[in-house]
């Protein structure tokens, strides 16, 4: 037996008398999407109704998360497989959509009927798009898409394959809503603190003063929008980092003493001089994390696990990305689409067992147009949930304020930011949001035939793909080691051991053939030990 919360049972009760063709299930980040997923694979396993399951995700790191997350029901998956076929004693792959595009005319002929699908943040597939095209390709055979997305739309307006829209909008099979997941106590509520003041800016010879309220043409509008994130003016966002900094420190000093922080830059160097200018604020440098880094990945698993305060990032942090200790961040980016506000907001909601329900993370952004939109939707989903009854309904601290005055201009000309002086403004509902209810109590469900209940429960075993990976490294070191000793090449040695365990190739060695090779080399090596000595 293992526990599902009351939306996961009732997903995975519509997904038993799901039986062909696309199903979406739409639900908030952090809500828990992976697990009745992969309890309805296991139970499709066990009945043998399919024969293995692909899991596709937009990244290499969610691979292996999936990976891992599927060892704990039982299932077995290879990350990064570059085909279809999974080794023997495995259940499935785990793979990129990336792959699954270029690999696209291979797999269609490996895809069969018998193959479950799961595509994980389906959003980033598009009907005419290189991914959707080659995902739809790769896998037209089989009878079930599951897929799965926090935001279920594309902010270029392409379909997602296998999505169903009614006027434009997408229709999830099964829905769950931020403000669900809120007002279960399974995610945070998010306070917008939006920020606004005077901006000035060097236009060519023109000096523009402008707040957001401001109307302004395309170009000076982007170039108030950058004056408001430059780290250069003292009074503009420095001035914010340092309230953001002040707040994270009274969570620190609270009971929340490994609260962490998260800037979103817009590019790399931008970045390091936000990171310069809160090292100038705490006297601690952040962690640094940009998409060209080869350890970025390493870096966000590091500050996931650590108590540093803050972490600034570009596009690094998005899905499959966990630090459930993040409460505090700051928008600086240059993105403003809908698509990528979600997701930021995203990593502030994740909860910590154990901590109480109801307390709140904050995010600073600018009171730029797009961005009190963005915040306005999500305002409008919690309202109900975080407003106590008899509150004026009609209130909106995001809306739009009144027009004041438009420049328009056509020649490109130099920018130069000039001054700024900001503060925060009102937050989301005046202030942080009252606790919501209580979660309720999770629903017993069977999770597999073949589960086995224990209590204690035992430690979890090393999943069957890491265990596998190390395996084949030790086969590969044994394996230089014997062609140093007897002189024959690392070819001729794995066609012998080949031979000696079986197997065909070592891509399709079972964990016990890959066990049984590093034994066979091990007594080769002893043996040559052996002759030397004597």
């Amino acid at each position: 037996m293992s526990t599902l919360r009351g939306w996961q049972e009732r997903a995975l009760s519509q997904l038993r008398v799901w039986d062909a063709g696309p199903f979406l299930i739409s639900a908030a980040p952090g809500a828990g999407k992976t697990r009745p997923s992969l309890v309805f694979a296991r139970e499709l396993l066990d009945a043998k109704v399919i024969r293995r399951v692909v899991v596709v995700c937009p990244t290499t790191p969610l691979t292996r998360q999936w990976a891992e997350a599927a060892a704990a029901q039982g299932l077995h998956l290879q990350p990064d497989a570059e085909e279809l076929s999974p080794p023997k004693d495995f259940h499935g792959v785990s793979v990129t959509y990336a792959r699954a595009a270029a690999s696209s005319a291979r797999w269609e002929k490996q895809c069969t009927p018998g193959t479950l699908v799961i595509a994980d943040e389906a959003h980033h597939l598009g009907d005419d798009l290189a991914w959707g095209a080659g995902f739809s390709r790769a896998f037209g055979a089989t009878r079930r898409w599951l897929l799965l997305s926090g935001t279920p739309f594309r902010s270029d307006q392409s379909a997602i394959p296998g999505v169903r829209y009614e006027d434009g909008v997408a229709q999830p099979d099964v829905s769950y809503t931020y403000a669900d997941a809120v007002r279960d106590g399974i995610c945070r509520p998010v306070t917008f603190i939006p920020f606004d003041g005077t901006l000035s800016w060097q236009s060519g010879d023109d000096t523009i003063e402008a707040s957001f309220s401001d109307v302004l043409t395309g170009r000076e509008a982007s170039r108030r929008y950058r004056t408001a994130i430059s780290t250069e003016l003292a009074d503009g966002l420095p001035r914010i980092l340092r309230t953001a900094h002040e707040r994270l420190t009274s969570l620190r000093g609270g009971d929340h003493k490994d609260a962490g922080g998260l800037v979103i830059a817009s590019d790399g160097s931008h970045a390091r001089r936000v990171a310069k200018v809160l090292h100038e604020i705490t006297g601690r440098s952040p962690v640094v994390v940009l998409h060209d880094d080869q350890k970025s990945h390493d870096k966000l698993a590091a500050f996931t696990r650590a108590k540093d305060p803050w972490i600034v990032a570009v596009n690094m942090v998005s899905e499959g990305v966990d630090i459930p200790r993040l409460r505090v961040g700051v928008y600086a980016s240059a993105a403003k689409t809908p698509l990528i506000f979600r997701q930021v907001v995203g990593r502030f909601v994740r909860t910590i067992p154990g901590r109480p329900h109801g307390e709140a993370s904050w995010l600073y952004l600018p009171g730029e147009g797009a961005l009190r939109a963005h915040a306005s939707d999500v305002e409008t989903e919690l309202r109900h949930v975080l407003r106590p009854v008899g509150d004026d309904e009609d209130l909106d601290l995001f809306d739009e304020p009144p027009t004041r005055r438009e420049t328009e201009r056509t020649e490109e000309i130099p920018f130069v930011p000039v001054h700024a002086e900001v503060s925060p403004q009102m937050a989301l509902f005046g202030g942080g949001p009252p606790p919501p209810k209580p979660p309720p109590v999770p629903v017993p469900v069977p999770v597999a035939a073949t589960a086995v209940a224990a209590e204690p429960e035992p430690e979890p075993e090393m999943p069957a793909w890491q265990r596998r990976g190390l395996l084949r490294d030790k086969r590969k070191d044994l394996v230089g080691s014997l062609a140093r000793m007897d002189g024959r090449s690392h070819r001729e040695i794995n066609a012998w051991v080949n031979r000696e365990t079986g197997v065909a190739r070592v891509d399709d060695a079972t964990i016990a053939q890959l066990e049984r090779s590093v034994d066979v080399l091990l007594k080769a090596l002893e043996r040559q030990s052996r002759r030397r000595a004597s």
